[in-house]
């Protein structure tokens, strides 16, 4: 027998586990989540209500974030007991914290706004100034984490933060 035609081990056909730049797009697709779920959120004239923008921007996370392991791990299906697969299923849709986490500042700016009675103008303003920096420091932090030197790393960090810019952009264009 070949070794191309030996069985598989269960342990070997378990993913890896993820490494810094794999939860790197978790941060910036959950940062990016939340700044266009914030912007859209916020209607000029009507009733502004955080509590509830706050809980639909984690919903809206969870959400994708299941969506995303579910169909990263049907993508990627392998032969197995049911067991093995439901360990699989598990791991993939773990492996979707980054995502939940990286809408957490956005949240927590959005209850603070609710408790403070803060204004939505002030405060969708000052989330999508706060994404952007998050999309920089994303972007930055694990470039330098995975080998980039630091003038790379930086010019990174820039092309992650244009995608919040760009958001910016759209929210002050299509007010």
């Amino acid at each position: 027998m070949t070794e191309a035609q030996q069985p598989q081990s269960v342990a070997a056909t378990l993913p890896p586990p993820r490494r810094g730049a794999d939860w790197m797009f978790g941060g910036v697709y959950g940062t990016v989540l939340a700044s266009g779920l914030l912007a859209a959120l916020d209607q000029k004239g009507g009733e502004y209500t955080p509590f509830y923008d706050a809980s639909w921007v984690l919903v809206t996370a969870a959400t994708a974030g299941l969506a995303h392991g579910y169909s990263h791990h049907m993508t990627t299906h392998r032969a197995g007991s049911a067991a093995h697969r439901w360990r699989l299923l598990v791991r993939a849709l773990w492996n979707e914290w980054p995502m939940i986490a990286a809408t957490l500042p956005t949240v927590l700016l959005l209850v603070a706004a609710g408790i403070a009675h803060w204004e939505s103008y002030g405060v969708t303003a000052v989330g999508l100034g706060l994404n952007t920096a998050l999309l920089f420091a994303w972007g930055s932090f694990v470039a330098i984490r995975v080998g980039y030197r630091l003038g790379s790393a930086l010019l990174i960090g820039l092309a992650d933060a244009t995608i919040g810019l760009a958001i910016i952009v759209a929210n002050a264009l299509i007010k």
